[in-house]
């Protein structure tokens, strides 16, 4: 099932997207990509509805993957390591398919200071 979302996640809207997965779940629709292509921004409910829906997704023996974030949604997303707790991939059709080539990888934080 692929979701897709426009606008703004925030604290007003970010119930409909938990919601709409809630539901979705209700359904034993487990398998849920989550298409970003339309979302101008996300704050930090926002960012937690996504890894809440996961951990939903994944207790119901499914996923949550992302699809097609903008580049300010993935540097956000990178930045609060969202992209170490869901996949994230460069396309609504490679999330689909989960085709690895496209899966979005964290950026290498390089070595750690002392």
């Amino acid at each position: 099932m692929v979701v897709s979302l426009r606008g703004e996640l925030d604290l007003d809207t970010a119930a409909q997207l938990r919601s709409a997965v809630d539901g979705l779940l209700a359904r034993d629709a487990t398998r849920i990509v989550v298409d970003l292509a339309g979302l101008s921004f996300c704050d930090s409910v926002g960012l937690s509805t996504f890894t809440v829906a996961g951990a939903a997704c994944a207790g119901a023996g499914g996923y949550l993957r992302l699809a097609a974030p903008t580049p300010f949604l993935l540097r956000l997303l990178g930045v609060v390591g969202v992209l170490h707790r869901l996949s994230v991939y460069d396309s609504v059709e490679a999330a689909c398919q989960a085709d690895s080539t496209h899966l979005v990888v964290p950026p290498d934080p390089g070595p750690k200071r002392s």
